[in-house]
């Protein structure tokens, strides 16, 4: 398996995808957002079952989150899982606004 996770614009979210050998690929989870002028709100996260327990959540989280630094974005995490791993990965605390961090608990 062969994952990454790559934005899918025309859906709004990032979807964790694994390309399997000569299978094709499937998409193992996805980080939905809304993105306005400047700022991209993440508002669900899901990995599906079966791949769960393998850690993709926390790299989905991760390449959402450096894609969102990159290009410049304020993020606004309203999704608990995006909220949660940012809590714990207090380097990306400085994506939230800080006006806003009381508000998500960061």
């Amino acid at each position: 398996m062969d994952p990454h996770v790559i934005d899918r614009p025309e859906k709004s979210r990032y979807e964790f995808v694994a390309t399997d050998d000569g299978k094709g690929t499937e998409t193992a989870g996805f980080a939905e957002y809304h993105l306005s002028e400047g700022e991209i709100a993440f508002i669900h996260t899901e990995i599906d079952p079966r791949f769960g327990g393998r850690g993709l959540g926390g790299l989905l989280a991760r390449a959402a989150l450096d894609d969102a630094r990159g290009r410049g974005l304020r993020v606004l995490p309203y999704c608990p899982f995006i909220r949660g791993w940012i809590g714990k990965h207090p380097d990306y605390a400085d994506l939230v606004p800080e006006g806003r961090r009381v508000r998500f608990g960061l």
